[in-house]
């Protein structure tokens, strides 16, 4: 059979998380989605890196209410490994019953990985299929799990069925939001700005610890490619100026 394909150590981020684990030079894996396609609550971020059919070029498509782009969809546009790696991880989950979402999902995973993070790029796009990743990480239970997700009405649905080692993240920015303030979650929120970040008293994440074992509510400062003209644009053109850091550190 075919197997869900993984990364190792893929970004500046993941690699941060030996800063903090109490693990000596833990094995870090993530695991990606098609973005965009794979995120049924996306809306403030929604992105896709489609193929142009008359030049066979992918390009950045943009939903109807994006405000800012999506890394991973940048990603996804730019590199022919990234966008291969996610689609075939999509396809192959596609039209399978909840059986067999979890056989896939509890057969790939690396055995000796100590951290997974679930979608780098994509989201959960099912229920079954959110669930099935529960089931399979309660079987691993020494690694450790977490995910930031926009379908927050499944993470919320299935709460009782999220094991200890799955620090699961709300989204903000998705069809969903009010969730997030009606059952007080914890939720991750992009910022244009360290400043806004500040004055909403969020401490911002750069090496995934308030992912993965903070309780509270954190912010992301906004990256990545960004459209010509649009606010996220120019807001990254300001803290450039600025000389504003997105190394990953603790400070």
């Amino acid at each position: 059979m075919d197997y869900l394909k993984f990364s190792k150590d893929k970004n500046a981020k993941l690699k941060a998380i030996k800063t903090w684990s109490p693990i000596k030079n833990p094995r870090v894996y993530s695991f990606s989605l098609l973005s965009g396609f794979s995120c049924p609550g996306a809306e403030d971020c929604q992105t896709y890196a489609i193929v142009n059919k008359k030049t066979g070029k992918r390009e950045i498509l943009e939903g109807k209410k994006t405000i800012f782009r999506c890394f991973s969809a940048n990603q996804e546009a730019q590199y022919n490994d990234t966008y291969n790696q996610r689609k075939f991880n999509f396809d192959l989950l596609q039209k399978k019953s909840f059986n067999e979402l979890l056989n896939l999902i509890f057969k790939s995973i690396p055995q000796n990985a100590d951290y997974i993070r679930v979608h780098v790029g994509g989201d959960f796009f099912s229920k079954d299929y959110m669930e099935a990743w529960y089931w399979a990480a309660r079987y691993y239970k020494n690694t450790q799990f977490w995910a930031y997700t926009k379908s927050i009405n499944w993470m919320h649905e299935l709460e009782g069925s999220r094991p200890s080692n799955f620090s699961m993240n709300a989204s903000r920015g998705s069809k969903h939001d009010t969730l997030i303030d009606e059952l007080n979650l914890k939720s991750a929120e992009v910022v244009f700005h360290p400043n806004e970040a500040k004055e909403r008293n969020l401490p911002i994440d750069k090496t995934e610890e308030l992912a993965i074992t903070g309780k509270g509510s954190f912010a992301l400062v906004l990256h990545g490619t960004q459209g010509k003209g649009s606010d996220a644009g120019e807001a990254l053109k300001v803290m450039n100026k600025e000389g504003y850091k997105y190394s990953y550190n603790r400070k």
